[in-house]
C-alpha cells in the first residue's frame, strides 16, 4: 500500500555568486562599503588608486549638486588572501556581499567599463558599483572615461538616486522631427563633429541613409573641446567643462537614451531633487572635509550555532527539521576554512562543542554529529547566547570581530534586555531563524542591533523555508567563490504510487561541486529517486548518501554538472 508523505529537493551549488550600510549625515555620505574580490591579485596601486577617487570624487559631487552632498567616510576591505598589514583594520559588519562598490574582474558584456548593476525604474537605487583593477590601475583608461573622480560621481548617481544614462551606444543619433540629425546627448547645446573614421586619425563626412533617416552605422559625434555648457555628467563626464547634472531647463527631452525611456522624459538633477537625500538636506555654507577612508581585511569565519532545545522544539517536528537543516548547514553550506561550535539553551545553556576549523569532510561530519536529537524544558534565550559568546572567547587565538551567532529558537516567552548590554560589548553579530508563529518580535532588536539576518520560518511540514534561512546566511568575509547557493527548493505532498517531477537548469558558470538534496517527513526508507543528466546517465536513489535518522538523502556530482 502506497504512503502519502512530505517531499522536499533542493538543489545547491558550491561556486561563486547585497543591503546597504551607507547613512546620510548632514550631506555627508557615511559608511560607503568598497570591496574587492577575494581572486584580485595583491597590487598596492589599487588600494591608493581608490582613496584618490573617493577624495577627488567628493569635491566633484559637491560642486555637481550644487553643495548638497560628499563623501565623508568610506571603507575598503582587501581580500584575506592579500599579506596582512598593521595598518589594516578588521571588520565588523562590513562584507564583499554587502558592498556599494565592488572591485573585480572584468565583465564579458562590459570588459573595463564602470557600471551599476540597476534593477529597479526611475529613482529606484542600483544594487552595486562595479570597477574593474584595470581600471583603477592603468591610466590609459583615464582618456577612455574620464578622471576617475568624475567616473565614481556619475556611477554614484545610478547607485543612489536610479537615474540613467543620457548616451545610447546602440541608438547614437535620432532626428528631432525637422529631419536633421542630432547625437544622442544631454543637452543638446553640446556642439561637435559627425565623422567618420576611415584609417587612423583620418575622417571623412558621414553619409546620410534614406533607409534608416540617420547617418549611416560607424559615425561618430566628436564633441568640441572647448566650450561654455556645464552638463551632463550622465552623458559624458569625461569631457572637461561637465561639471552638472542636466535640470529641466536644458534637459533633451528627444534624446533616444535610457534617462528618458526610464524617466519619463524628466531630467536627471529632477529625479535627485525628488529623492529621500535632497528633500531631508540642505546646502552646505563651507568646503567640507575630505573623506575619511580605512582599509579593512577580511579574515576567517568563526560562526556559533546557539540551538533552542527547549520543550517547544518536540511540536511540529521542529527538532527532527533542526537537525536536517543544520547538518546540511555544516556539510555543505558553511566554507571551508571557517571556525564553528555549537551551543544548546533550555532553561540554561550547554556549549557542546568549541570553535573547530573545518578543513576536511571528517570535521563537517564530526560537527554535525554534536546537532541535538532531544527537546524538554523551558526556554532562557540570553542563556544561550551568553553561552554562545563564550565559545568565541574561549579559543585565545581567534581574537575577532565579526563574531557570527546564528540563534535558532521557537520560543514566545522572551525577555532578552537582560544580555543586549553583553551582545553590544562583543561585537557579535546575530542572525535570528525563528520557528513557528508565536515568536517574540523583540527578537528582531537583535538582528537589527548587531547588523545580521532576520528569518522567519513556518511549521508547515512542506515548506522549504527552514533550510532556504540557513542557505540565506551567506558567507560575509571569505572567498566568493567558495559560497554555496541554492538554484532550486521545491517541496510537495505526494500521496502514494504518485511522483515529484521536474527540471533543473544549471548554466555552465555555476555547475561546479553540484549536490541534489531530498527530504521527506515519512517512512525510515527514502522515496524512490531517479536524478537523469542531459547526456541520458540516471542516478538512483542507491547513489545517494542517507540518513534515515533525520531523513536526508544527499547526492554530490563531482566536477561541472551539466
Amino acid at each position: 500500500m502506497g504512503h502519502s508523505q512530505e517531499i522536499l529537493v533542493v538543489l545547491v551549488i558550491l561556486c561563486g555568486v547585497m543591503g546597504t550600510m551607507i547613512k546620510l549625515n548632514n550631506g555627508g555620505f557615511e559608511d560607503i562599503v568598497i570591496a574587492i574580490n577575494p581572486n584580485i591579485p595583491e597590487d598596492k596601486r589599487i588600494i591608493g588608486n581608490i582613496k584618490s577617487m573617493v577624495k577627488k570624487a567628493s569635491r566633484y559631487l559637491f560642486s555637481a549638486t550644487k553643495q548638497r552632498f560628499y563623501f565623508k567616510s568610506v571603507k575598503v576591505i582587501v581580500p584575506f588572501t592579500w599579506i596582512p598589514r598593521k595598518e589594516y583594520k578588521k571588520p565588523t559588519i562590513e562584507t564583499y556581499e554587502n558592498a556599494d562598490v565592488i572591485i573585480a574582474g572584468s565583465n564579458l558584456k562590459y570588459g573595463d567599463d564602470p557600471y551599476t548593476l540597476q534593477y529597479g525604474t526611475c529613482g529606484v537605487p542600483g544594487q552595486y558599483i562595479h570597477f574593474t583593477p584595470n581600471f583603477l590601475t592603468d591610466d590609459n583608461l583615464i582618456t577612455v572615461y574620464g578622471p576617475r573622480g568624475r567616473v565614481f560621481v556619475h556611477e554614484w548617481a545610478h547607485l543612489r538616486w536610479g537615474v540613467f544614462d543620457e548616451y545610447n551606444r546602440d541608438a547614437l543619433f535620432y532626428t528631432d522631427g525637422k529631419k536633421k540629425i542630432e547625437a544622442t546627448r544631454c543637452s543638446a547645446d553640446i556642439s561637435g563633429r559627425y565623422v567618420f573614421p576611415t584609417r587612423r586619425r583620418k575622417f571623412r563626412k558621414c553619409w546620410f541613409q534614406r533607409k534608416t533617416q540617420l547617418y549611416n552605422p560607424g559615425c561618430q559625434f566628436v564633441p568640441d573641446k572647448n566650450q561654455n555648457i556645464s552638463s551632463s555628467i550622465m552623458y559624458l563626464q569625461s569631457l572637461p567643462f561637465v561639471t552638472q547634472f542636466c535640470d529641466k531647463s536644458n534637459h533633451n527631452i528627444k534624446a533616444t537614451n535610457m534617462q528618458n525611456k526610464i524617466c519619463n522624459c524628466r531630467s536627471t538633477w529632477e529625479v535627485i531633487m525628488n529623492s529621500p537625500d535632497f528633500m531631508g538636506s540642505l546646502p552646505i555654507t563651507s568646503p567640507p572635509p575630505d573623506p575619511t577612508i580605512s582599509v579593512m581585511q577580511t579574515q576567517d569565519r568563526v560562526l556559533g550555532l546557539v540551538l533552542d532545545v527547549s520543550e517547544t522544539m518536540n511540536e511540529h517536528n521542529r527538532i527532527n527539521r533542526l537537525k536536517q537543516a543544520a547538518t546540511l548547514f555544516l556539510l555543505q553550506y558553511i566554507e571551508t576554512g571557517s571556525w564553528v561550535g555549537i551551543t544548546t539553551f533550555q532553561s540554561s545553556a550547554q556549549i557542546k562543542v568549541y570553535l573547530q576549523q573545518i578543513v576536511n569532510d571528517k570535521v563537517r561530519q564530526g560537527l554535525s554529529k554534536f546537532l541535538p536529537t532531544i527537546a524538554s524544558g523551558e526556554s532562557d534565550i540570553c542563556a544561550g547566547i551568553n553561552e554562545g559568546i563564550k565559545v568565541q572567547k574561549a579559543t585565545f587565538f581567534l581574537r575577532v570581530t565579526g563574531y557570527e551567532i546564528v540563534l535558532l529558537t521557537s520560543g514566545s516567552n522572551i525577555t532578552i534586555s537582560s544580555c543586549l548590554t553583553d551582545v553590544k560589548n562583543s561585537g557579535s553579530i546575530i542572525h535570528i531563524i525563528s520557528l513557528g508563529s508565536s515568536v517574540a518580535n523583540e527578537l528582531d532588536t537583535l538582528a537589527i542591533m548587531t547588523g545580521g539576518f532576520k528569518f522567519t520560518c513556518s511549521d508547515s511540514l512542506n515548506s522549504n523555508d527552514l533550510i532556504d534561512a540557513f542557505t540565506g546566511i551567506s558567507s560575509r568575509s571569505r572567498d566568493i567563490t567558495q559560497q554555496t547557493i541554492q538554484l532550486e527548493s521545491e517541496s510537495e505532498h505526494i500521496d502514494g504510487y504518485r511522483s515529484l517531477e521536474g527540471i533543473v537548469s544549471i548554466d555552465y558558470t555555476v555547475g561546479m561541486n553540484t549536490f541534489f538534496v531530498v527530504t521527506w517527513s515519512e517512512n525510515n526508507s527514502p522515496p524512490q529517486i531517479i536524478l537523469k543528466d542531459p547526456k541520458g546517465h540516471k542516478y538512483y536513489h542507491g547513489d545517494f548518501v542517507v540518513d534515515t535518522n533525520i531523513k536526508l538523502a544527499r547526492l554530490k556530482i563531482n566536477g561541472l554538472a551539466k
